[in-house]
């Protein structure tokens, strides 16, 4: 790694970045939309049996995207440090705390699978583990925000990167946390905020990709 450019690594960071959007989408959000009725266990269930391989491809999605997490911030971390090397650390911390929590939370899809087999005697316990998979996303969900904070400071002060996209990350780390708080305070709210807050998350890895960084 000590013989990569800053172009090749930033190229690498936003390859890698970009990856998490599918393992993403994938991981958090298919089961949710695709499978789970609102109000309707038995439906729920019924579509859970039947597509119980892609709750398992969410799974591991999930995982995935965990462990490509860690190369990101590697990265970026090496990207970044001469800018800020105490907001640098503060960064990679922040999104390294969700990982174990996240890997914790897909147990409760684990526990949904284990309950399917004798799922009408169970429609209760897999009621609790679905929803408790949900609330832990919103848990990981808080970190998923912090961290866009210190980098969108590290990116807006770089001097290699565009100061827009550093703005772009720090308004889309409120909105994870709003989102989060809002879950936690009014779980009925209807309107997700970072999902008109997220543009940087895409501008920067797509900028790093096919801009690099300035000399």
């Amino acid at each position: 790694m000590q013989t990569l450019t800053q172009t090749q690594i930033a190229r690498i960071a936003g390859f890698l970045y970009l990856l998490l959007i599918p393992l993403g989408l994938m991981g958090i959000i298919y089961v949710p939309t695709n499978l789970l009725v609102a109000n309707d266990i038995e439906a729920t269930i019924k579509n859970l049996i039947k597509n119980e391989i892609f709750v398992r491809v969410a799974i591991s999605s999930a995982f995935t995207a965990q462990l490509v997490i860690i190369f990101v911030v590697l990265f970026l971390y090496k990207l970044l440090k001469n800018v800020n090397k105490s907001l640098s650390v503060f960064m990679a911390i922040s999104i390294l705390l969700a990982i174990p929590i996240v890997f914790a939370n897909e147990l409760n899809y684990f526990a949904v699978l284990h309950l399917l087999p004798s799922a009408s005697e169970n429609q209760e316990l897999i009621l609790l583990f679905l929803n408790l998979h949900e609330s832990g996303i919103y848990i990981a969900q808080i970190f998923w925000g912090i961290w866009l904070f210190p980098m969108g400071i590290l990116v807006y002060k770089s001097g290699f990167l565009p100061k827009a996209i550093g703005v772009l990350l720090m308004i889309g780390c409120f909105g994870y946390i709003i989102d989060s708080f809002i879950y936690f305070t009014h779980p009925n709210f209807d309107i997700t905020f970072s999902e008109f807050t997220f543009i940087g998350e895409i501008a920067l890895p797509l900028w790093l990709i096919f801009k690099g960084v300035k000399k």
